[in-house]
């Protein structure tokens, strides 16, 4: 990851932010796009001895992220990976589930990754790159009470395969991960019987921690994952094999 630099997407705190700080860890060079004041995490990951520098981007508007990577560009110079994790919940019943419940998770979690990947890929075509996106065991094998959530990252999936098709001979490789339960404040709010009829339906009797997605993201960022695009890993404990 030396001297490289890396758009990470939802990076001020949570997944993105542990990605961002283990890339960095790495040697990585982090720029983080979110709505949430990513000062904070930025001065964690500079004490690292690399560069980050926090943009204040809403990543759902087209405009606004054209802007942000233009930004990128003019204050650290290049940009060779991806990181697509920004993602919102509005969780409810399909019948009680409102237009804006739909129209806003699915601008947030896909249209987001429309907008980072296609303004970043111009600037890859010159170098190669690689992209990865956050989509979710729920986009996977759907979640009762997450339509909207798992046809956006259902959607992601179908995305990172045609990115993969399309730019491949340009060495841009383009993959996704789906975590399972991932220990979170999402998580970490659910009461105990919840939590525990989530333990019984996995193998491995444990959530996840967001390190497990962060290795993954490495691993498909770095040299070790230079032979492989349009791929989705499951990081899940078994919960969906």
């Amino acid at each position: 990851m030396k001297d490289t630099i890396t758009i990470v997407t939802g990076g001020s705190q949570g997944i993105g932010r542990c990605i961002a700080e283990f890339l960095a860890e790495k040697g990585g060079n982090i720029a983080i796009f979110d709505i949430i004041d990513g000062n904070e995490a930025v001065e964690v990951i500079r004490s690292k001895g690399v560069s980050a520098e926090f943009f204040s981007v809403d990543v759902s508007d087209f405009h606004a992220v054209e802007e942000g990577v233009e930004n990128v560009l003019k204050k650290m110079g290049k940009i060779n990976n991806l990181v697509n994790n920004a993602g919102i919940t509005i969780d409810k019943l399909l019948l009680r589930m409102k237009e804006d419940d739909w129209d806003r998770v699915m601008q947030v979690n896909l249209k987001s990754v429309f907008n980072c990947t296609r303004f970043v890929i111009r600037h890859m075509l010159k170098t190669g790159g690689s992209i990865v996106n956050i989509s979710s065991i729920a986009g996977v094998m759907g979640n009762a009470g997450q339509a909207n959530y798992a046809a956006s990252k259902a959607g992601i999936i179908g995305f990172t395969k045609t990115v993969a098709k399309e730019y491949g001979e340009r060495g841009i490789r383009a993959n996704a991960i789906a975590p399972g339960f991932i220990k979170t404040k999402m998580t970490d709010a659910l009461d105990d019987r919840a939590k525990e009829e989530m333990l019984k339906a996995i193998p491995m009797k444990k959530f996840g921690d967001p390190l497990n997605v962060a290795y993954v993201v490495y691993f498909l960022l770095s040299n070790y994952g230079s032979y492989i695009t349009g791929e989705v890993i499951n990081v899940n404990g078994g919960l969906h094999m």
